[in-house]
């Protein structure tokens, strides 16, 4: 049937439709009481209410206090051995790293110690003495290519300059700040182990410089660089440790005359080993 252009569809069964339901009549449904537990809005945990806190069950990982950590602490020897034991000698941004560089470049200041008293760091030190093994290793290889090759004779490359490298320059601001720790100890005038790491390895920071300058092939600039560099390095070392040295009375001129002699010592071996070209 046509009714004001709609087509009516009467009460019968069409092909593809889907028959109706019967009314299975009203269902009850019973809800029995629960034992879950209610809260107050003011005890609500992991919901964020009316502020900017935080949830307080969530991860603070990155938020929480250093001196916060849920890592387990050892006690004597054993913390030795943690992670946690060496976090703050870490614990440095740039600008700290870039002021005590600069202030190894200017040895006559004296001022170093001072300024690191509250934070020595290891974080330098680490990254000087695996610069200087590159620096060494590449530079050195640079200048026995050179010389061969002005001499057109045949060229190795030696890997021993890698290896050789690192042992001098870990070896030293390991083993050198450890024995002068024991030295100043004896002699009653005892410095911070960890201070002394700090200072001997931006001590080493001048050789930097030294090691890229002594490419130009001049035997005499080369001593003279390696002099200098070595002086600067004595130097840098012997007043940031006034205090100490001065307290050690009328030895004070042994511990000196150790720390120039020792500074001088790896400013030679440098060049004897690393800028002394045989072809």
């Amino acid at each position: 049937m046509m009714s004001g252009g709609y087509t009516s569809i009467d009460n019968q069964k069409v092909s593809g439709s889907v028959s109706a339901v019967s009314d299975p009549g009203h269902v009850a449904v019973k809800f029995t009481d629960s034992s879950l537990q209610t809260f107050s809005p003011s005890s609500a945990q992991g919901k964020i209410s009316g502020g900017t806190q935080p949830p307080r069950d969530a991860d603070d990982s990155f938020s929480r206090p250093a001196g916060g950590s849920d890592e387990p602490e050892g006690s004597g020897w054993f913390r030795s051995f943690t992670v946690a034991a060496y976090k703050p000698y870490f614990d440095v941004d740039t600008s700290d790293v870039l002021d005590r560089l600069k202030e190894s470049l200017f040895p006559f200041r004296g001022t170093f110690t001072e300024k690191t008293s509250t934070n020595p760091d290891l974080y330098g030190p680490f990254w000087i003495c695996t610069t200087l093994i590159f620096v060494a290793a590449s530079i050195g290889t640079f200048v026995t290519y050179i010389a061969h090759k002005l001499k057109k004779k045949e060229w190795d490359y030696d890997i021993n300059l890698v290896t050789w490298s690192a042992g001098v320059f870990y070896g030293y601001v390991t083993v050198v700040p450890l024995a002068l720790y024991v030295i100043l100890k004896y002699f009653s005038a005892p410095s911070g182990l960890v201070q002394l790491f700090c200072l001997y390895g931006y001590s080493l920071f001048v050789f930097i410089p030294a090691l890229c300058l002594s490419v130009v092939p001049l035997e005499i600039f080369r001593w003279v660089i390696a002099g200098v560099a070595g002086f600067m390095s004595a130097t840098f070392v012997a007043l940031n440790l006034k205090a100490h040295i001065n307290s050690a009375g009328e030895r004070w001129l042994l511990i000196v005359a150790s720390i120039f002699l020792l500074q001088l010592a790896l400013a030679i071996v440098l060049k004897l080993y690393l800028f002394t070209v045989t072809v």
